[in-house]
C-alpha cells in the first residue's frame, strides 16, 4: 500500500507514456510488495506524477535535461512490508519503468533517484484512523505477511 510520489522533467512523457509509467510503476510496487492481481487491493497503491519545468531542475548545479531524464521517485510503504531483497528489486525495476515509459524518439538516458521510505507503526493514517500493519495487510493483500491477520 505505497503512496509514490514521483517527479519528471516537463513535456519528457505525453499523457500515454504518463499513463504508462504510472501503470508500470503500480506494477512494480505490487510485485515488490507481494499484493495480488485483484483490482479492490491494487487500489491501495496511490501514484502521483508531477511535472518539474527544466528551469526548475539541476543537477550538480546545472541544467541537465537536454542531455538526459532525471526522474525522482519517494515510496512511502509500511515499515515491515519489505526485505531486502524486494528493496533492492523495487529500486532496479523503479528504474527500468522510467526507462520503458521514455517515447521511444527520446535518445537521452535516463537517470533515477528512488528513495524508500519505511512509514513507522501506527504513525500511517487512513481515512481518519491510525493504522497498524495488520491493517494494511488485509487491505492491500500481502501474500507474505497473511499470517499477521490470520
Amino acid at each position: 500500500m505505497p503512496n509514490i510520489l514521483v517527479k519528471i522533467p516537463a513535456n519528457t512523457f505525453d499523457g500515454d507514456a504518463r499513463a504508462t509509467l504510472a501503470r508500470r510503476i503500480t506494477e512494480v510496487a505490487a510485485q515488490a510488495e507481494q499484493i495480488p492481481d485483484d483490482p479492490r487491493r491494487r487500489a491501495t497503491i496511490w501514484v502521483t506524477v508531477e511535472e518539474v519545468p527544466a528551469a526548475s531542475w539541476w543537477c550538480g548545479g546545472a541544467d541537465v535535461t537536454t542531455q538526459m531524464v532525471p526522474c525522482l521517485a519517494v515510496a512511502h510503504v509500511p515499515a515491515g512490508v519489505l526485505d531486502g531483497a524486494a528493496r533492492a528489486r523495487f529500486v532496479q525495476q523503479m528504474h527500468e519503468a522510467f526507462a520503458q515509459a521514455l517515447p521511444a524518439d527520446d535518445a537521452r538516458r535516463v537517470v533515477t533517484s528512488v528513495m524508500l521510505h519505511d512509514v513507522a507503526d501506527g504513525t500511517w493514517g487512513v481515512n481518519g484512523a491510525l493504522w497498524t500493519l495488520p491493517d494494511f495487510v488485509r487491505a492491500a493483500g500481502y501474500a507474505h505477511l497473511q499470517h499477521l491477520v490470520a
